[in-house]
């Protein structure tokens, strides 16, 4: 068998996810409700036989993949290209505060222009060729087997449009969940999707239900 099935995550809550602030690579912290999305979520994995377990190397991501490692027993593999894509001067802003400084600038970033990077920032298309360059590597190294890989929103948003073949400047209308489990299959050289935001092991902790541009 030469497919792998890639349980794909996005980490647990964080106070920047309340607060609808863009994360980007700033290093926050999960929230006490990111926590225990991050334990309900190992321990639903905990039962699966999935042989390796790579992650994000900012916090939010290794300690959401940290909670699966402790109920699932497997070592964490950390990989800085499964980090969130880099949104330079917008970090740490809400929507409308970046409307208010960086009018020109947000403008350009609305346009959907896959080209565009925001200043210190990242373009779209490469870092959608980082992703999925990145995710296709692991897919290879563990073929015939199930990994699960602990990322961000716009990390899963590249495997969503590779699956569906959605252009980069489409808009998504499907959600992306904190501490939700998205399944897709590597066949070949194509990407299947299984599963997409299943949250069904947090019906007793709660869903951070969010817009997606605060990543």
């Amino acid at each position: 068998m030469n497919e792998t099935m890639l349980l794909v995550v996005r980490h647990g809550e964080t106070p920047w996810n309340r607060e609808k602030r863009m994360q980007g690579t700033t290093d926050t912290q999960l929230s006490d409700v990111g926590r225990e999305q991050a334990r309900a979520l190992g321990q639903r994995l905990a039962g699966r036989g999935f042989t390796a377990l790579y992650t994000s190397d900012l916090t939010r991501a290794r300690d959401t993949a940290r909670a699966i490692a402790e109920h699932a027993g497997r070592e964490i593999v950390t990989d800085p290209r499964l980090q969130e894509r880099r949104f330079g001067i917008f970090e740490g802003l809400t929507v409308e505060e970046i409307v208010a400084r960086y009018p020109e600038e947000h403008a350009r970033f609305a346009s959907r222009d896959p080209d565009y990077a925001v200043p210190r920032g990242e373009s779209a298309r490469s870092f959608t060729q980082r992703c999925i360059g990145c995710l296709a590597e692991i897919a290879v190294r563990h073929r015939g087997a199930e990994v699960v890989v602990v990322t961000h929103g716009l990390v899963l948003d590249t495997l969503y449009r590779a699956a569906r073949g959605m252009p980069l400047d489409a808009k998504r209308e499907a959600p992306l969940l904190n501490a939700s489990l998205n399944i897709f299959r590597r066949d070949a050289d194509a990407w299947v999707e299984i599963a997409w935001g299943d949250v069904a092991h947090l019906a007793e902790v709660g869903v951070t239900r969010y817009d997606s541009r605060a990543v």
